[in-house]
């Protein structure tokens, strides 16, 4: 089912969060799923409601401007982990491997109004004031929330940077609506925004087939999250005069983007459970379904190099026919780029992790 027509955005920008869960699956670490987002998502809306705030959030975009995973630092990487206080006959408590990353993120949520019949349309450009209210109450009920099981510190007010929530309305004219996207986005810079790129995965597939009939997508998924280093042939077949050989990744040429695994949801591994049926469920009036974790590939890309809202967005799907329940985003490369490119033919050579040599006056220094 397509989602609903986005009439506005909340923009919650530059959160500061401690102590997120940097765990995203039983398989991948260094940032949070996204379905902790679509989360958060939806107990905001919740909350909102309680609150008189009469608007539907439909998805969530997710932009880093920073992060530190708490590790060791070295070549082998471990988890910083707290020591439990004794148990009660006074032996030494089992540590519990959790890992925890600080995050400075900007959540752009897909806002839809629910109107009650007979009454104005609210989500109009002329309504601005009441638009910045609902933003500002957004942002005081998100202060006491966790988000990636992180917890909310306030953001300082810094000079040419927006870090109050704010609101503003998707025109309906598509020419108009990506002339004001390109005015929000500058707002998101610098940061890196999380997209889908299951159509990478696919193609590591088709190209994995040609030596391995029998692979998998699996096979494909684990062969995309590492580095696969083989023998570079020059060009013409001619060994270079020092007889060196050059060894590179083939499937990570220069240019291809920083791509990685990613956890987007969840697939049924039971029939659904009636309410009540399952001891120790979270909650005992829904039904309970036992699920695993569903994998694809995702990219970090510079938020000036979307050109639509919809490349931003994810948007959270079930299938109980199939038992799948996971999250899809917008983001369709052009055809005539090629792999990792941008929207606008540029390559998106921007890691993550250059992220740490930014310096400014809201990065982290926690000792």
């Amino acid at each position: 089912m397509s989602p609903q027509q986005t009439q506005a955005i909340l923009v919650l920008p530059h959160l500061c969060i401690q102590n997120a869960n940097a765990v995203g699956s039983p398989l991948t670490h260094g940032f949070p799923s996204i379905t902790a987002f679509t989360g958060v998502m939806w107990a905001l809306q919740r909350k909102l409601a309680q609150a008189g705030v009469p608007l539907q959030l439909q998805g969530v975009g997710v932009v880093c401007h920073h992060h530190q995973e708490q590790v060791t630092q070295g070549y082998v990487r471990n988890f910083n982990l707290t020591r439990n206080p004794v148990d009660k006959d006074g032996s030494t408590a089992a540590i519990v491997e959790e890992g925890r990353m600080h995050l400075q993120i900007t959540l752009v949520l897909a806002v839809s109004e629910k109107r009650t019949p007979g009454t104005p349309a609210a989500l109009v450009q002329s309504n601005q004031t009441q638009l910045d209210d609902w933003a500002a109450k957004a942002g005081h009920i998100l202060a006491g929330m966790r988000v990636a099981g992180g917890s909310v510190l306030p953001s300082r007010p810094v000079p040419g940077k927006r870090v109050r929530p704010w609101m503003a309305i998707v025109p309906e004219a598509p020419g108009a609506a990506e002339k004001e996207f390109r005015q929000w986005r500058r707002q998101w810079l610098p940061g890196f925004a999380l997209v889908g790129r299951d159509d990478l995965l696919a193609e590591r597939l088709h190209a994995l087939r040609t030596t391995q009939p029998d692979a998998t997508l699996l096979d494909a998924w684990l062969h995309a999250a590492r580095f696969n280093y083989a023998p570079v042939v020059p060009d013409g077949g001619v060994p270079a005069p020092d007889g060196q050989v050059k060894w590179a990744d083939p499937q990570r040429p220069k240019g291809s983007g920083w791509v990685v695994p990613i956890p987007v949801g969840y697939a049924a591994l039971t029939p659904s459970h009636a309410p009540g049926t399952v001891r120790n469920a979270r909650d005992a009036s829904v039904p309970m379904r036992f699920v695993e974790s569903v994998y694809a590939l995702g990219e970090w890309i510079s938020p000036h190099r979307l050109t639509h809202l919809v490349q931003l967005l994810w948007h959270a799907e079930a299938d109980e026919a199939q038992g799948l329940y996971r999250c899809r985003n917008g983001y369709q490369p052009a055809k005539a780029e090629g792999a990792g490119a941008g929207p606008d033919g540029n390559s998106t050579t921007d890691t993550l992790d250059e992220l740490d040599e930014w310096d400014d006056d809201e990065a982290y220094a926690y000792t």
